[in-house]
């Protein structure tokens, strides 16, 4: 079954990832990026590789969603999927259902702190970034030469937060990226607990690991090895092969002091 890792993009998805994949997937609270590995991304490309000739417009992938799902579940193994798909239907085709998730967490971010990393990510204006917010028909579209590779759904900010906080389908638990930064440690305890119970996993919360990986994990370590060694998730620049900083600002983003007055 299928534990969804959700959030509209750069909502901090990808350090609560991290986090993640070194408590469950290391011995001792060690990270490198190689890890992430472990909490694949759905949808993807390679998933829809079998489909890729039957898909004309991006919204067919929908299509095969459920279907997918259903065979990456077919071992009876817990995995986490990280998503930033919105938890929708597109031609009455849903993202997923109650017999294929056992549950998902949902990082929500202050939108406003969203503008300034959108930004960046994705090389727009600030006012761009606001209109891609807020654009009722967003989605994420891979495609190479005149095929789809993949389709990602995002619809606008508000709608991708409502689909998943008011899901009723299976258990959710909503965290705050604000608390993840601010009350990291006992935020990351409750993320803990909740995959425990939903898994029915009577092993306690490792205190002493999970500060390893806290400190392994943090903003400016993730910077390092980025600068270091590269981040295989970072998008190129526009007409040039030189990749986009990927953990760019952290803690210094700050929409009182990045954002005027009408963007705020």
């Amino acid at each position: 079954m299928i534990i969804w890792l959700a959030s509209y993009p750069k909502s901090g998805n990808t350090w609560l990832r991290s986090l993640l994949a070194s408590y469950y997937f290391s011995p001792n609270g060690s990270f490198n990026f190689g890890m992430l590995n472990n909490i694949d991304q759905f949808p993807s490309p390679k998933y829809f590789e079998y489909v890729k000739n039957s898909i004309v417009e991006p919204e067919d992938f929908s299509k095969y969603w459920i279907e997918k799902q259903i065979d990456i579940n077919k071992d009876k193994k817990i995995r986490i999927f990280k998503t930033h798909a919105a938890n929708c239907k597109i031609n009455e085709n849903p993202f997923t259902d109650s017999k294929n998730t056992l549950g998902a967490i949902y990082i929500l971010r202050d939108p406003r702190n969203l503008i300034t990393s959108l930004s960046n990510h994705y090389q727009l204006s600030l006012e761009d970034s606001l209109k891609f917010m807020i654009s009722e028909k967003k989605a994420l579209v891979d495609r190479e030469n005149e095929k789809f590779k993949a389709f990602v759904p995002l619809f606008s900010w508000s709608f991708h937060v409502r689909s998943w906080v008011e899901n009723k389908s299976f258990r959710t638990i909503i965290i705050r990226y604000e608390d993840l930064t601010n009350e990291t440690f006992s935020t990351f305890k409750k993320i803990i607990e909740f995959i425990n119970k939903i898994t029915n996993n009577t092993k306690k919360f490792d205190r002493e690991k999970a500060k390893k990986v806290i400190s392994n994990c943090n903003f400016e370590n993730l910077q390092s090895l980025e600068k270091s060694n590269g981040f295989f998730e970072a998008l190129t620049k526009k007409n040039s092969k030189e990749k986009i900083r990927f953990f760019n600002l952290g803690k210094k983003n700050d929409y009182r002091k990045l954002l005027d007055k009408d963007l705020k």
